[in-house]
């Protein structure tokens, strides 16, 4: 049969739409930017690195993204993003800064504006209202201190306030991680005092070792310290996470390898939840809650695996989300030092592996809260990485839940 010309090109523009479809169907979708802080492999004192991954949206697979960025300083161990991700806040330990970034098309970082710590900062938390900044730093002395935002630029200090306990006030406390709630009304601290707790060294005080602060958020950002704060936890708490509901605090015990949780009471006021505290996995190191506030993760440095929990919505009570296959461990690569589910939809949480030099990943079942590994993990990273922090894609919707 013959055919004409126009029938020829007729035809072979419709085969070009079937094909270009196909392709398009066949294309990765990304879901999240995945953002990872590293050393430098360039050896100590050299600039620290951002690295961007895109994830799939149908497996979780991480794949290169945008070039990566320097950090603006040295040793960056921790991130925060505002809650419209427009903007990303890097903690540089080794230079005692915090700088701003602001996000751009294809998850492309630029840097902004810079704020010196007076001492070593450690981490940092942004209210969901995008007006305040929490970094905390420390020791000698160990402090917390609010900025103000503009737009996401870092402005002038609102509030600052100092992490002594009142009978050891000439104990050196040592500040790990902050929460800030999500209806911006409350801010917490964990930390311990290292003249209780010093393994292979001096105890110089009958102090409990582990301690969260508690600091109601007032007018103009001023930082009230809750009654009764700082509460009592454990030994060494290393991390700490409070869920979107604004019901419930959890810190992971470091020294202990236990996860501590907390009802949030009137006036911001912390009681423990009275079935507590929970086994986690050898050195839990860091803690993540997903954007439905129904599923707990800790990463466990030493045992390099991730614990996974189902919450209890009304106690808080979280228990021990089982796989499929009836294993409760699931298996990173080597020390993992920071955890994360994806923003967009929970369906993913990824590891920042320390001596792995990778990010593991797993999918999320959202029915029970267990894992299993994603397509082709590990990924290999930079040089020793230290945070990882996800910012949905595009306009996904972000997961809630009602309180």
């Amino acid at each position: 049969m013959k055919f004409s010309k126009v029938s020829q090109l007729f035809l072979a523009s419709i085969l070009g739409l079937l094909v270009a479809t196909f392709l398009t169907s066949c294309e990765i979708v990304t879901i999240d930017y995945v953002f990872l802080a590293n050393a430098s492999s360039s050896g100590a004192g050299s600039a620290g690195q951002i690295q961007t991954f895109d994830a799939d949206s149908e497996t979780g697979a991480l794949r290169s993204g945008a070039k990566d960025v320097a950090s603006g300083g040295i040793n960056p161990i921790a991130m925060a993003a505002t809650s419209d991700y427009a903007n990303l806040y890097v903690v540089n330990q080794g230079s005692n800064n915090v700088v701003h970034f602001t996000l751009t098309g294809g998850g492309a970082l630029t840097q902004k504006d810079t704020v010196t710590t007076s001492a070593n900062p450690v981490s940092v938390a942004v209210n969901t209202a995008g007006t305040y900044l929490y970094v905390i730093s420390g020791p000698s002395p160990a402090v917390v201190t609010a900025y103000s935002l503009s737009s996401g630029t870092i402005g002038a200090v609102a509030a600052q306030e100092t992490l002594t306990l009142a009978n050891y006030s000439g104990d050196t406390i040592v500040p790990t991680g902050v929460t800030v709630l999500a209806n911006n009304g409350a801010v917490y601290i964990s930390a311990y005092d290292q003249s209780a707790y010093n393994p292979g060294g001096a105890t110089t005080s009958n102090a409990n070792p582990g301690w969260i602060f508690g600091y109601t958020v007032g007018s103009g950002g001023a930082l009230a310290p809750s009654t009764n704060s700082p509460y009592k936890a454990g030994v060494k708490p290393l991390a700490i996470v409070s869920d979107p509901t604004n019901r419930f605090v959890y810190a992971t015990d470091f020294a202990s390898n236990q996860l501590i949780g907390y009802t949030i009471q009137s006036g911001s006021v912390l009681n423990f939840l009275i079935n507590g505290p929970f086994a986690t996995g050898n050195e839990p190191a860091s803690i993540a809650i997903d954007p439905r506030g129904k599923y707990l993760y800790v990463a466990n440095s030493l045992a390099s695996t991730v614990s996974a929990y189902a919450i209890d919505l009304t106690t808080g009570t979280p228990s021990a989300a089982v796989n499929v296959t009836g294993a409760q461990l699931n298996i990173t690569d080597t020390e993992p030092v920071s955890v994360t589910v994806d923003a967009a939809l929970g369906r993913f949480v990824y590891t920042a592996n320390h001596l792995g030099n990778s990010v593991s990943g797993f999918r999320l079942d959202p029915n029970s809260g267990a894992l299993q590994p994603t397509q082709a993990t590990p990924y290999p990273s930079g040089d020793k990485p230290a945070a990882i922090l996800t910012v949905p894609h595009g306009n996904h919707s972000i997961q809630t839940v009602n309180p």
